[in-house]
């Protein structure tokens, strides 16, 4: 098989050049535009609960902004799940705060709401005040226990911004992520669910929390004939190109969402007869996951071909859908890393043209948070050892999936 198969690329509608033409022939290529306000229209329309939208360059830009909007800053803590992307929890250090990690529970992967509970009243205790705010991630797209977080969260009074980077389309009790708390993290990067190309979302509550997210998206300038700046700001507004790409992405929103539970199901039927392979589900009709990535757990007691070569050299680059520039893997080890028979897994995937990788390491595991308040309960470190993130973009076929899992039975010895 000599084409490559890829956790999640870009798949455009047909749409997109129509509203990027536009704004090149009215020459808004500016970060404010026509497309710009109708991409945030089609998101408020789509999303529902009579939210509002405001469109920015980053997921990682809309959560900085959603904590500054809590008046999160120096010296102050703010709750985060710990088994997620470093985005979820890099905005609270541009603030001078401090993370406070919490970690999963099982059936959803996500923030545990018995340590959450834990962790505000030992704050509390600590140091005499409460967290600024909790920020729940939505793991690969399954929702977390939005009816349990937000009665601890309204009980002690503290705002939740819903970190739905990978949850776009997922939904609670039938009600979207994003729609629960006070507001409501989108990420459009290349391997989402939706892209333009790059950037993101926040999810407003009403009509004046979106005018104060703007404020400071677009550098905080007051009403003067001149520049007058009595806040600081950012440049953090979304581009009228970039939002041209989302405008067109909507029509085929819909239809990513429903492929991507469509590869799950495939999955789900070619692993039932495997032993010491399990797929990650939702745990009750009350989630919907969108399954931006399929995620399988290994028995640690799985034999996979190879594993006496994993881990034998350093890193020298990139895995798994990675970019950017990296430095070169110091040691062959960390004191917290995959199995053998994950790492023997992603080797093989890889030298057969499937693009797989680990699942995220948990943030309190990781050396520039050593000094971090965390509440863990092992979970997340069980799961980062044994998990892997299998392909399910629009561009992965039933065939390819086929594949994958013919693939995956070959190297178990």
């Amino acid at each position: 098989m000599e084409k490559r198969i890829y956790l999640c690329l870009a798949h455009m509608s047909g749409e997109e050049q129509k509203f990027i033409k536009e704004a090149f022939v009215t020459n808004w290529v500016v970060p404010l535009g026509p497309n710009v306000n109708g991409f945030e229209v089609d998101l408020e329309r789509f999303i529902g609960e009579d939210r509002r939208v405001v469109a920015l360059s980053a997921g990682t830009a809309a959560l900085h902004l959603a904590l500054l909007a809590c008046n999160v800053g120096q010296g102050d803590e703010v709750i985060v799940q710990s088994f997620t992307f470093c985005a979820s929890s890099h905005p609270i250090t541009y603030l001078g705060a401090s993370p406070v990690f919490v970690d999963s529970e099982l059936d959803t992967w996500n923030m545990d709401p018995v340590l959450l509970e834990i962790a505000i009243k030992d704050r509390i205790v600590q140091t005499g005040r409460k967290p600024k705010a909790i920020i729940p991630v939505a793991l690969y797209g399954m929702p977390y226990d939005c009816e349990r977080i937000m009665e601890i969260a309204n009980r002690y009074e503290i705002p939740v911004i819903e970190d739905a980077a990978e949850g776009f389309g997922s939904k609670f009790d039938g009600r979207m992520l994003g729609t629960y708390g006070r507001y409501g993290v989108l990420s459009f990067n290349g391997n989402k669910m939706i892209t333009t190309s790059g950037g993101g979302a926040l999810i407003c509550t009403n009509d004046e929390d979106k005018r104060e997210i703007m404020f400071y998206a677009t550098q905080a300038r007051e009403s003067y004939p001149y520049y007058q700046h009595e806040k600081i700001g950012y440049n953090y507004r979304m581009s009228n190109i970039c939002a041209g790409i989302g405008r067109g992405q909507m029509f085929v929103a819909a239809d990513h969402i429903a492929h991507h539970k469509h590869i799950q199901s495939l999955y789900r039927e070619l692993f039932k007869d495997v032993d010491g392979i399990a797929l990650h589900e939702n745990p009750s009709p009350r989630y919907d996951s969108n399954f931006w990535l399929c995620t399988i757990i290994l028995d640690p007691k799985l034999q996979v071909k190879g594993e006496k070569d994993a881990y034998k050299n350093t890193i020298q680059g990139v895995v798994g859908g990675a970019t950017g520039v990296t430095h070169i893997a110091s040691t062959l080890h960390t004191d917290c890393e995959p199995n053998l028979n994950v790492e023997a897994m992603r080797r093989m995937l890889d030298l057969v043209n499937v693009e797989s990788r680990p699942l995220w390491k948990p943030m309190h595991k990781q050396p520039v948070y050593k000094t971090a308040v965390s509440y863990t309960n092992g979970i997340s470190e069980s799961l980062f050892k044994r998990g892997l993130c299998l392909p399910s973009g629009p561009y992965v076929s039933d065939s390819d999936v086929e594949y994958i899992v013919e693939k995956i039975k070959e190297s178990i010895d």
